[in-house]
């Protein structure tokens, strides 16, 4: 049986990337906003990192979005 959806850190990277467009925002604007390095964040947009809650509640209190919609 395959997964037909993304996973979660997958959704989240997606998320996080369409997100930060939307706002003409670098990684390195964003990982200064999130007071996060820029290399964690360029990790969690390729999917490579597995992330805390707290690290995902940074992410979307930056973006000013729930992380029910940054994990959706």
């Amino acid at each position: 049986m395959t997964n037909e959806f993304p996973s979660v850190r997958l959704r989240l990277a997606d998320n996080m990337r369409r997100l930060r467009h939307e706002r003409a925002w670098s990684q390195e604007d964003l990982a200064a906003k999130a007071h996060l390095h820029r290399n964690q964040i360029g990790a969690m947009e390729r999917g490579k990192n597995s992330v805390g809650i707290d690290i995902i509640d940074k992410i979307a209190l930056t973006f000013g979005v729930s992380i029910g919609e940054l994990l959706d």
